[in-house]
């Protein structure tokens, strides 16, 4: 199984490269935690903001892999605890189907990306900067394989 993570932009920062690859290369070959970049459209003075989005989420739809689960992180979708996120990631690995996790740009998923979701899932009801979202991301999933594993890493 992989796990693809669609995530609106592509030129971040150096410690956004680092945390990320950081936790998703402690990722085991089971549950492979994949980026797929997808650029932002330019947002200038008069930038048709809503148009903008919905070709970010066409973009994003179109980078689903075929027959993946697809869930959509939102600040209104459901929140899970650390020990939910492990529950899922135990039912998404024994389907064997992949899961697409989708990351909005500055202004959020477009309404196609949300009706496309299985899933809502809500990392805080605070609104978190894009970037820092696929650092958390990729650590909690960490996180989360290291209970099922009985790893060290989580001392919960």
């Amino acid at each position: 199984m992989k796990i693809h993570l669609i995530a609106i932009g592509d030129k971040m920062p150096r410690w956004v490269q680092d945390g990320y690859g950081e936790y998703a290369g402690r990722m085991p070959p089971e549950c492979r935690l994949q980026l797929v970049e997808i650029s932002a459209r330019h947002r200038g003075k008069n930038a048709d903001i809503a148009r903008i989005t919905r070709d970010e989420g066409r973009t994003m739809l179109d980078a689903i892999p075929r027959d993946s689960r697809v869930i959509a992180l939102e600040v209104k979708g459901r929140a899970w605890s650390t020990e939910d996120l492990a529950r899922q990631l135990e039912n998404w690995m024994a389907s064997g189907q992949d899961v697409s996790l989708l990351v909005g740009g500055p202004e959020g998923l477009s309404t196609e990306c949300r009706e496309r979701a299985d899933q809502q899932w809500s990392l805080s009801p605070l609104t978190l900067p894009h970037p820092l979202v696929r650092v958390v991301v990729a650590e909690q999933l960490y996180r989360a394989w290291s209970i099922l594993r009985n790893h060290p890493y989580h001392r919960g």
